[in-house]
């Protein structure tokens, strides 16, 4: 998979993915690597095979990690790419192992945004940028400026924003490419934050089964409804599949109760999707991420 070039940062081989995501499920990635800087996260994809598939991974969130696990190479950005920085004039530049919260609560001291739509993510801002993450009225791409890339060969560009489509929850563009960082333009002298964010963060603490392990939502909304009431009124909250449950505090949140598998989750928004369509012609797409390979023999729809 790799060349003999030796390579700094943490290698582990067989990694459990059920670690590295908030849904606490996910067999084996072949390979997990931890980079200490960008450098190294850049000698490293400069170190594989070509035909070695790549995955970069932040917090974890809005990721379901399949039970048979990931082949080839996972790269966790958290402690490589951690850099924010006011850049002056209104614009922030955002690693994409950031925390989005940390976003959220930085601008607001630093009198910028409005951001506090970041407080409601729960990843980081390489899975924000990547699938144009929102909450509370406010999406990603319509702050972006810039953004930096990487590609297959390590090397590293900077792509303005007409570079990407961006919609409801999608992002595309160039195929094999990874971000590592963003540059986002926000309004100065805005003192408003600080009171909003603490007013939205307890709205999610009421309204959403925080502590426990979920992804975050897993449905888009559809236009003009909202996936969690289209689930609630098919009579979906509490149903379960193995150790699967869909919340009965947020009905757009699957949460791990205990023992559950990936192929749990996966059959629990198979049966939910299914339903609602059943009931009421909708059908769901889901915002959360699928990775990886089912157990052989197993049984993920």
């Amino acid at each position: 998979m790799t060349s003999a070039r030796r390579t700094a940062g943490t290698i582990l081989r067989n990694e459990p993915m059920s670690k590295h995501t908030t849904w606490r499920v996910g067999g084996p990635a072949d390979v997990y690597y931890s980079p200490r800087c960008r450098d190294d996260l850049l000698d490293f994809v400069r170190s594989l095979d070509a035909d070695t598939p790549v995955y970069f991974v932040g917090l974890g969130s809005n990721l379901l990690v399949r039970d048979g696990g990931v082949r080839g190479a996972v790269i966790a950005t958290g402690q490589a790419l951690n850099g924010l920085r006011h850049l002056g004039g209104g614009v922030v530049e955002a690693e994409a192992g950031v925390p989005c919260t940390v976003v959220a609560r930085q601008c607001s001291r630093w009198e910028l945004g409005p951001a506090e739509f970041f407080a409601g993510i729960p990843g980081s801002v390489g899975g924000a940028l990547r699938m144009n993450a929102g909450a509370f009225g406010g999406e990603t791409w319509e702050k972006v400026i810039e953004v930096d890339v990487v590609d297959r060969r390590g090397d590293v560009r900077t792509r303005g924003r007409d570079g990407y489509q961006v919609g409801y929850r999608q992002v595309r563009g160039p195929l094999e490419e990874w971000f590592l960082a963003a540059r986002f333009k926000f309004d100065e002298h805005y003192t408003a934050a600080a009171d909003r964010i603490r007013t939205l963060v307890a709205e999610r603490k009421a309204s959403q089964p925080l502590g426990l392990p979920s992804c975050g939502s897993v449905f888009k909304n559809p236009p003009g409804d909202h996936a969690a009431r289209l689930i609630e009124a098919a009579g979906l909250k509490g149903a379960r599949i193995g150790g699967a449950e869909v919340s009965p505090k947020h009905a757009n949140f699957i949460i791990n109760t205990g023992g559950a598998t990936a192929a749990d989750i996966e059959a629990l928004i198979g049966h939910v999707r299914d339903t609602v369509l059943a009931r009421h012609g909708v059908r769901l797409d889901t915002e959360v991420q699928f990775l990886g390979e089912p157990l052989a023999g197993g049984g993920a729809s």
